[in-house]
């Protein structure tokens, strides 16, 4: 992203986001997570990684589904923003 772009980003912002987690994450949680969509990489092997996409609505939100991984002891390896809406 751009120095340009990112200017209009600010933490009211709705982005989609891509948090990598380790483990199989069941989709169940998807409603828990504010509807993340849950992709399981290498499931059932000790390298399984979960891969959560979807939209959240602002970094309010985005940090109630890290504080939700976190409680549940869930160790996350990265989050990023792919896209935000800069309507």
């Amino acid at each position: 992203m751009s120095k340009n772009n990112m200017s209009k980003f600010n933490f009211i912002t709705p982005a989609v986001y891509e948090i990598r987690i380790i483990g199989d994450l069941d989709t169940s949680w998807s409603e828990r997570l504010g509807g993340l969509q849950i992709t399981n990489k290498n499931p059932g092997d000790l390298d399984s990684v979960s891969v959560l996409i979807g939209q959240i609505s602002d970094q309010a939100a985005l940090s109630g589904v890290l504080n939700t991984l976190y409680d549940n002891h869930v160790t996350i390896i990265s989050v990023n923003m792919l896209k935000y809406n800069d309507e």
